[in-house]
């Protein structure tokens, strides 16, 4: 261990996902060999009792409650940032400035022009950066992509893509920062509908037009706040103002020819963290539900009659990418796997300068299909997505 180059993170927020980032730092070395170990120096909040409880149990080595003193430190190499949306331009950039790496939780920015602003930041720094899309991470996705890349698919023809949830069915359920726009953006579209937009990007392609539509069910609920576990607190008896989606579905066209449908609900009964997607091509089909994340069922139309069908691959071989770095074959893996195989891709990059993906780039290219989806439903069109970033370069 010391003689490995230390990563001194610097984390700001420190509830969900700072816990699964905070796991993901401490487990990395334990399973990859790796020349640079991640080192939990500092971790930001706003509430002083509330961070150092948290750097207490999750092990970081301090704790500041201003996370421009956090970034001013020169103990700091890598800034992650796992607070609300509304707040991820300002401490991105300012970290960039500051000649810090950044990891940065999705969606990237409020809007895709603070998007381009943040991309700019850290390429003009130097620095690298990544964004934290962890279903790119589990084993089974990653076959998959193998599988689509050696061409066992052939020509993709459609994917069908959901992230369904239940957790915000109850209409008492309070006004937490995620229903309100002007923090976290959008609602499901952003939240949910950013992952499986992603997940498309990485295993199809880009995105050539969408045309979607949007609900709100609950227009006003009791002001509150949620714990780390999805739970509400009610904190008043005034209610205030939903102003985000409670579910989207959209359609697309890829630039490659495919089709696309996606939908993203928080009022899909029965559904806790429905993220899935089927791939249909000339060749054969694949299917993944993060619920059964381990798994990829595979299709394929070469099969001798009688034999064909759907068949289920336990990705836990070492011939499965990540896989190898855990358990025997057949130990299965979790959620928390995810982000110990990112943080993996963000140390090599560190260690050999270069970013990763998905990184900001990746990031502004998915932010312009969540604002071409907006745009589509307040002008009821078909809008173009590549015109969007085609500021790129």
């Amino acid at each position: 261990m010391k003689s490995k180059k230390q990563i001194r993170v610097g984390m700001v927020g420190y509830r969900l996902m700072g816990r699964a980032h905070s796991h993901a730092y401490r487990d990395f070395p334990f399973y990859f060999d790796s020349d640079t170990i991640p080192v939990l120096q500092a971790v930001a909040g706003r509430d002083e009792e509330g961070v150092k409880a948290a750097a207490d149990k999750m092990g970081w080595a301090s704790w500041e409650t201003d996370w421009r003193r956090l970034i001013e430190r020169e103990d700091i190499d890598l800034i992650d940032i796992v607070t609300p949306n509304n707040t991820h331009a300002e401490i991105v950039i300012a970290a960039a400035e500051a000649g810090k790496h950044v990891f940065c939780e999705k969606p990237l920015a409020l809007s895709l022009d603070q998007a381009k602003q943040m991309l700019e930041a850290v390429k003009k720094a130097g620095v690298t950066h990544m964004v934290c899309h962890n279903y790119r991470f589990s084993p089974a996705v990653q076959f998959a992509k193998k599988l689509i890349e050696e061409g066992r698919l052939g020509k993709i023809y459609h994917i069908r893509a959901t992230f369904l949830q239940d957790w915000l069915m109850d209409p008492d359920f309070p006004l937490i920062w995620r229903l309100r726009k002007e923090v976290s953006g959008g609602g499901t579209l952003g939240d949910l509908g950013a992952h499986i937009i992603d997940l498309a990007r990485f295993l199809v392609g880009e995105f050539s037009e969408v045309v979607g539509m949007m609900e709100t069910f609950i227009k006003k609920r009791p002001l509150g706040s949620m714990t780390d576990n999805l739970k509400g607190r009610i904190e008043s008896d005034q209610r205030g103002e939903v102003t985000v989606d409670d579910a989207t579905a959209f359609l697309a066209h890829f630039e490659n020819g495919a089709l696309g449908t996606f939908e993203s609900s928080r009022f899909s009964r029965g559904n806790r963290a429905g993220n899935r997607f089927e791939i249909n091509g000339e060749k054969g089909s694949l299917r993944w539900d993060m619920e059964n994340l381990n798994n990829l069922q595979v299709y394929l139309a070469d099969d001798e009659p009688g034999l064909q069908g759907f068949r289920t691959i336990n990705c836990t071989e070492e011939e499965h990418p990540y896989a190898g770095s855990y358990w025997p074959s057949g130990h299965i893996l979790g959620y928390e796997h995810t982000f110990i195989n990112i943080v993996s891709e963000l140390m090599n990059g560190i260690s050999q300068g270069y970013s990763p993906q998905p990184n900001f780039e990746d990031g502004v290219k998915n932010q312009a299909v969540l604002e071409a989806v907006e745009e589509s439903v307040q002008t009821r069109s078909w809008v173009g997505v590549s015109e969007k970033v085609h500021v790129l370069s």
